[in-house]
């Protein structure tokens, strides 16, 4: 039996580690990429098969395909579930419940139907694609717009209420202008909509005032609209201000979790504590 190294992992274990989830080495970009392409080519094929003229022609040579990249995907799945040393921490983050998702399906479409085309899901995995081609400086960016959205989620909770209180006040006033001349404004809730329509500046057109005052209360509601879209935009972006720092991140994966985005000099993983560098030990 293989004796493990430090880490506990056998020999086969750790390279299989390092192939599958670190990109700094060759044979884990050659992977990675692989694994990119095989991404691609299989949302492609199931673009392709919602096509009504390649499904009818060709629909036996699509669910091979479909089988086929799904069982490059389980295997590679399961592979990262055996290399990883915390298999839990790593089912349950944002990878390993994307790369779950997407070999479900085709398994679903055995018992449920057009389940199939939910496979396009497998498009989230090209997130990869940070870490692969060393651009792990934007994953620090993403990280600070995550941080800023959470510390605004209160502050936009808050507007949000008083948009939908204003919706409601707006409502109610156009179904009493326009309730009785206007047979769209038929309701409270069919007012509110409008309102909805208008206040975000989509304006559908299939409901519009009539009444001079109707038209009044929705030139007012629309120029509130475009005030309204700033307000969210400048809050994220104040928090995001106040977030962003000097970081200087790497692609390096921590063997107990699997997640990434540390500092250069880590020792130690930020989100489990585990090292993550044997050499500084």
């Amino acid at each position: 039996m293989e004796k493990p190294n430090r880490n506990g992992y056998s020999r086969l274990r750790e390279q299989i580690f390092t192939i599958i989830f670190e990109a700094d080495t060759k044979a884990g970009k050659r992977f990675d990429v692989f694994l990119l392409v095989a991404i691609i080519l299989s949302v492609l094929v199931v673009m392709l098969e919602s096509v009504k003229t390649f499904s009818e022609h060709d629909h036996q040579i699509f669910v091979y395909l479909e089988w086929f990249f799904t069982a490059i995907f389980t295997v590679e799945y399961a592979l990262r579930l055996y290399s990883v040393k915390n298999r839990w921490s790593y089912a349950l983050s944002f990878f390993g419940v994307i790369d779950l998702l997407s070999i479900l399906p085709t398994y679903l479409s055995l018992v449920m139907g057009g389940a199939q085309s939910l496979m396009v899901i497998r498009v989230l995995r090209l997130l990869r694609v940070f870490r692969i081609f060393k651009l792990a400086h934007l994953v620090t960016q993403s990280h600070i717009l995550i941080r800023a959205l959470r510390a605004s989620r209160e502050k936009i909770s808050i507007f949000l209420f008083a948009v939908l209180l204003l919706t409601f006040v707006f409502g109610a006033l156009m179904y009493f202008v326009e309730g009785g001349v206007n047979e769209k404004f038929d309701s409270i809730p069919r007012s509110i909509y409008w309102c909805i329509v208008t206040i975000t500046t989509v304006g559908y057109g299939d409901i519009s005032p009539v009444t001079p005052l109707g038209q009044a209360l929705a030139a007012i509601l629309m120029v509130t609209g475009y005030a309204i879209i700033a307000v969210p935009t400048g809050i994220v972006t104040s928090e995001m201000v106040k977030k962003v720092t000097r970081q200087n991140v790497t692609t390096q994966v921590c063997p107990s979790c699997a997640r990434e985005g540390h500092d250069a000099n880590a020792v130690f993983c930020k989100f489990c504590g585990s090292r993550i560098n044997e050499e500084d030990k």
